[in-house]
């Protein structure tokens, strides 16, 4: 009697548990152990219904008793490996999972699930070496295909991470998050269009994921369709009105169509998104939000690239034309921007700071003083190198009588962040795809490249005459110095193209397709920089048209029209 009681008690807790019904299966699970206190089984299914019920400690000892009577349960070392790994136990869970291996060495499950946990541990020669076994024992398991396929997806092996997302999607047509990975390959491989027909697939099944409406959103803008991907994060926001990732993205939207009140406060999202959490400063002085300074201090303070404080570094005299004004910078910008007027001191990121009242970063400057596209302040020249420092420079480059042009053609390196990673990649080129531009006669080439891009000027293209002094280039102060004895910059997207508008010299941006939202759309301009002209690109990655189209206007200014606009 005692035994189909047992009996009775597990079968009905096992349905309880299977119709989520968890309340009940536990008080089925107790009951069976009340009568059988010795079954292994009973104390494993009360584990993994505790576990489903999120109470991992119970459902770990529960675990632990069921191998206590039975030593070599597979199920309860994987079912215990989970619930540690649930709790960050990460290298217990592991013995867990390969003491379930030792007593069954063909389990898929315990192999993936050991896959899982080097992946967590950044052990990825080992997490994909599970996976693979998991597929060889068991091929029609959708979820090791998509684990191994984001394990290759790290890695950027990206073709086979393809291959399994496809296998996983083969297997559980209904896979979302399968779709959505392929869709994140796709578009990490510039395949714009799949990845969209991927992420509509994700959004097809589960309208309601957020994440998905963001990466389509992402799909779009890159493609150029800002409508579209504005749509997009509208969307991703009102599932998650606190989703920071779809915000700020919708704020690069709007400030690339000079929607610049809504772009601003948008803007303001940025800090909350993991890859700049750790860039946010804890001040206990409250941000400045455009109210009156009076007699307090002010501390203005960079925030990300040196782009961006070369751009946003221009409000600084207004600030400090009316308040104490203390300006933190990175070092390579410190001397340069030490000659901006009015400011009462000058930090290095890293120092210490001295005293003050209210704090405001660089880039929420726009914000604090209501900053249109009509009224930003955009004066020709709003940074100046050190006359002795310009007059040495000058002196240096006497002996280039031709039209005397700087050139820098990759940005610089963001390690750690796949979406910068991707963004610099789409933004920076090769010195040899400028090799039209050694057509033009009476030109001299000047390196302004720095970082390891800057080993291809010792092989220039062929007929290109480019004259290095980067090694003589310490800081911005120098950099500028020598912009100053140039008569044009032509660069991609980067610190230097910011540096040449803010020293009112003519530059000419090489914009790639999908665009930063500070050169706005459709116009080859700039509300920022007087000095600037805009060279686009008609289609993602056509750098061919644009160093064409930069060849044609370098020939007019060498042979007559000696402004270069």
């Amino acid at each position: 009697m005692t035994d189909a009681a047992f009996e009775d008690h597990s079968d009905l807790g096992y349905e309880c548990q299977r119709h989520g019904r968890l309340d009940d299966a536990v008080a089925c699970y107790r009951m069976a152990l009340y009568l059988k206190p010795d079954s292994p089984g009973a104390h494993n299914n009360l584990g993994t219904a505790l576990a489903q019920q999120g109470l991992l400690q119970e459902a770990v000892q529960c675990f632990r008793n069921a191998l206590g009577f039975e030593p070599d349960y597979s199920d309860a070392y994987t079912n215990l490996g989970t619930a540690l790994q649930q709790q960050g136990l990460l290298e217990e869970a592991i013995a867990c999972f390969r003491m379930a291996l030792d007593v069954k060495p063909d389990s898929p499950e315990a192999h993936n699930n050991l896959g899982s946990l080097f992946g967590k541990l950044a052990r990825s020669d080992q997490e994909i070496t599970c996976y693979r076994r998991a597929i060889d024992l068991k091929p029609d398991y959708p979820e090791a295909h998509y684990n191994l396929g984001y394990a290759l997806q790290q890695q950027r092996r990206l073709d086979e991470a393809v291959v399994c997302y496809r296998r996983a999607i083969d297997l559980k047509p209904t896979y979302t998050m399968a779709h959505n990975n392929l869709g994140a390959t796709f578009q990490q491989q510039e395949r714009l269009d799949a990845a969209v027909v991927c992420y509509h697939r994700a959004i097809h099944l589960r309208p309601d994921w957020p994440e998905a409406h963001n990466n389509l959103g992402t799909a779009l803008q890159q493609q150029g369709l800002l409508e579209q991907a504005a749509v997009s994060y509208r969307t991703a926001i009102g599932i998650k009105p606190d989703y920071p990732e779809a915000h700020a993205n919708l704020a690069m939207v709007l400030l690339a169509w000079g929607n610049t009140a809504e772009g601003w406060e948008e803007y303001e999202w940025r800090w909350q998104m993991p890859q700049m959490i750790g860039a946010r400063r804890s001040f206990a002085q409250p941000q400045w939000s455009g109210e009156p300074i009076g007699d307090r201090t002010i501390l203005l303070h960079a925030e990300q690239g040196l782009g961006d404080t070369l751009q946003f570094c221009r409000y600084v005299p207004l600030i400090a034309a009316g308040a104490r004004t203390v300006l933190e910078v990175q070092a390579p910008l410190a001397r340069l921007l030490s000659r901006l007027p009015g400011i009462t001191e000058i930090v290095v990121q890293g120092q210490q700071l001295p005293s003050f009242d209210l704090h405001c970063p660089l880039m929420s400057l726009p914000r604090a003083v209501g900053t249109t596209l009509d009224t930003i302040p955009r004066p020709t020249r709003y940074l100046a190198g050190e006359p002795g420092l310009v007059a040495q420079w000058r002196e240096r480059l006497a002996g280039l009588d031709a039209l005397r042009v700087g050139l820098v053609w990759a940005g610089g390196e963001k390690l750690g962040c796949p979406t910068f990673i991707a963004i610099d990649r789409r933004r920076s080129i090769a010195l040899d795809t400028m090799a039209p531009l050694a057509e033009v006669a009476g030109i001299s080439f000047v390196s302004l490249q720095k970082g390891g891009p800057a080993a291809q000027a010792a092989n220039p293209p062929r007929g290109m005459v480019l004259h290095d002094f980067t090694a003589d280039l310490h800081d911005f102060a120098d950099t500028a110095a020598l912009i100053d004895g140039l008569d044009l910059v032509i660069s991609v997207d980067t610190a230097v193209a910011h540096l040449a508008g803010a020293l009112g010299k003519p530059v000419w941006l090489l914009n790639r397709f999908d665009t930063c939202w500070r050169w706005l759309r459709n116009r080859d301009d700039s509300p920022w920089y007087p000095t600037l002209r805009q060279f686009r690109q008609s289609n993602p990655g056509d750098w061919t048209s644009v160093i064409r189209a930069v060849r044609d206007a370098l020939q007019r200014l060498a042979t007559g029209d000696r402004q270069p606009r």
